[in-house]
């Protein structure tokens, strides 16, 4: 949980944020630590530090078919500037679309703070029908961006949302077949590094702003409005 907030401040050639001019900010390079003091109010440990830059790289891209791809595409084939294509993907992370991460925070935090046990939490959503966010995913079928978290993660102090997301991931596994997905890992790792669950879709967005801007060039260099494929290149043949 977050303990308090950190602040920010601006007057006549000074910039301070959490209590300290921005020029220790610009020294260290650490984008991670900028997030950690406006939103905790306190510094990241090393491997907290490394476990969000992680995260951040994690979300980067995934391809031309997500709404929010799409989104900023069709915006920027029309000639709108680089912002509002941006503004147009961030409009598109809905509950079905990045949001995950938001839902899939809000049940752990729930779970691990009630002892809720893995396997009766998964039974409990398969009788119901009901999909658990957090797992599975549309195009692959063991996401390859959660081992590599997972293996960063277990260097945090406190990995109980991490493990309870192991456990649920195993039985879901035994059950369905069905792996955890990156909404899942990063959301356990965010919250055990005291972030709530209302700052997911923004670590989600912040990750993906590099591919999005990515394909909005494409798309301007590419000229007006015209139709394009949107079937999903990852069905094609991966090369590496």
């Amino acid at each position: 949980m977050v303990v308090r907030l950190g602040s920010s401040s601006v007057c006549r050639d000074s910039i301070i944020i959490d209590r300290e001019p921005i020029g220790g900010f610009i020294d260290r390079a650490d984008p991670s630590e900028v997030w950690f003091r406006l939103v905790q109010g306190r510094s990241p440990s090393e491997e907290e530090s490394g476990v969000f830059r992680a995260i951040l790289c994690a979300m980067g891209d995934h391809g031309a078919t997500p709404p929010s791809t799409q989104s900023a595409r069709l915006a920027a084939s029309s000639g709108s500037g680089i912002h509002c294509a941006l503004a147009s993907a961030l409009l598109s992370f809905g509950d079905h679309h990045a949001g995950a991460i938001e839902r899939a925070m809000e049940l752990f935090s729930a779970s691990v703070r009630d002892m809720v046990n893995p396997g009766e939490l998964v039974s409990s959503f398969l009788s119901r029908g009901e999909r658990m966010p957090g797992f599975g995913h549309r195009v692959h079928r063991q996401d390859p961006r959660v081992a590599p978290l997972v293996r960063k993660g277990l260097s945090l102090r406190d990995t109980r949302h991490l493990r309870f997301f192991l456990a649920v991931q195993e039985e879901l596994t035994r059950l369905k077949g069905i792996r955890g997905n990156i909404d899942g890992v990063a959301g356990a790792l965010l919250l055990d590094m005291g972030f709530p669950p209302e700052v997911g879709r923004g670590v989600f967005f912040c990750g993906r702003i590099p591919g999005l801007i990515m394909w909005i060039l494409r798309e301007v260099s590419q000229g007006p409005f015209r139709p394009y494929r949107l079937a999903p290149v990852e069905e094609e043949p991966c090369i590496g």
